[in-house]
């Protein structure tokens, strides 16, 4: 019964290689006593292994689908009850995505990997089955993720390198690694993962910018320690590290001077879109307020808003001295000559003074990322 389950669960899933790791990892084991559900009213509520049958459980463990186990902190089995709507600091990924995350990594026999974020070690789990524990290091900055995750990993027969610290600072120690992979997503491409990478190796990660557009990047290490490469086909969301994360900020409308606006601002609620917008206003926040975009420049304290007109077109309000919906309109005109191409028309370059951005090809239009500064003491926190 428990192999049918997996194998059911593996039958869709990646290359053959993976689909053997699937089957024969017991991603139950993973998801502890608990996992968290979402509510309509109440939000997240704990579903407890105890309250559930032996095969409802493993049903559940075994469906191809993203499971919630710690909110703001709290570890589902620590939950004496419903916690609210807060965003997830840890979930066990569904397995279909994780396969494809681990192959776009070009993951393979003979590799070494850092896996930044172990989370519930689920992931680490299939790449110790496939690769041998000697060739694992995962990274994991929660102490208590880190120390269930390694009991999970015992408990299945695997040993590889745990280290729980700051992820955005790799692992030194093991260095250099042949493939370097992560589980929470980042505004810029830390230098440590650049330095800890063989050249000819790669590094593979979710890229996340401050309107919160994504797109994972799949970039090759050379020989000079600069990476390239372009983003791939797969739309996936993994949560921010916690350094990469914007301050909070409360948009104010109506300030400034006003103009005609050229483009719909509704434009933005398209993934794609705000991931082009944001490469022209890397620190800018954005929210809606009915059918009103508001944009704020944390860097400068600049404000935009955009909305309709009761007579047609859009009312543009603009304050400080950048004048934001000026870049972002100029930035979408260019996506839109070029055929508005998905993220994967998009390629990024890293190098150790200067991270951009480039359309099409890396000699067409650029953009700089920001450079962001990490500290030993930046939070990391996974999705697995």
């Amino acid at each position: 019964m428990v192999r049918m389950n997996r194998h059911e669960l593996a039958a869709a899933i990646g290359s053959a290689g993976w689909r053997t790791a699937v089957e024969e990892v017991p991603r139950e084991e993973f998801l502890g006593e608990a996992v968290y559900r979402l509510h309509p009213e109440q939000g997240w509520v704990p579903v407890r292994r105890v309250e559930m049958s032996p095969d409802d459980w493993l049903a559940l463990a075994c469906a191809d689908e993203t499971w919630a186990t710690q909110i703001n902190g709290v570890l589902a089995e620590d939950a004496t009850g419903p916690v609210g709507f807060a965003r997830p600091t840890c979930s066990s990924t569904h397995p279909g995505l994780v396969v494809r995350m681990l192959e776009t990594a070009g993951i393979g026999e003979g590799d070494r990997v850092l896996e930044i974020g172990t989370g519930t070690g689920y992931s680490t789990a299939l790449m110790c089955h496939r690769l041998g524990s000697h060739a694992v290091t995962s990274v994991e900055y929660d102490p208590a993720l880190a120390a269930r995750a390694r009991t999970a990993l015992t408990r299945a027969g695997h040993a590889p390198t745990l280290v729980q610290g700051d992820g955005l600072l790799g692992h030194e120690a093991g260095a250099p690694y042949d493939r370097l992979i992560a589980t929470c997503a980042v505004r810029s491409v830390p230098p440590a993962w650049l330095r800890q990478v063989r050249p000819g190796g790669t590094i593979t990660t979710p890229m996340c910018g401050w309107l919160d557009g994504v797109a994972l990047a799949h970039l090759t290490v050379d020989a000079e320690g600069t990476a390239s490469g372009r983003f791939v086909d797969d739309d996936v969301y993994f949560m921010t590290a916690r350094p990469h994360l914007p301050p909070h900020r409360e948009h104010r409308l109506g300030q400034g001077h006003s103009r005609a606006g050229r483009t719909d601002p509704a434009l933005l609620r398209d993934d794609t879109a705000l991931f082009v917008a944001q490469l022209a206003v890397p620190h800018a926040l954005h929210g809606w307020i009915d059918d009103t975009l508001a944009l704020h420049d944390v860097a400068t304290g600049s404000e935009a808003d955009v909305r309709p007109c009761p007579e047609g077109g859009w009312t543009v309000n603009q304050h400080g001295p950048v004048r934001l919906w000026d870049l972002v309109e100029h930035v979408l005109e260019v996506w839109d000559r070029a055929g508005r191409p998905h993220q994967s028309g998009f390629g990024l370059t890293v190098t150790p003074d200067r991270q951009y951005v480039w359309l099409g090809t890396p000699d067409g239009p650029r953009w700089d990322l920001p450079q962001q500064t990490v500290s030993g003491g930046g939070m990391l926190r996974s999705v697995r």
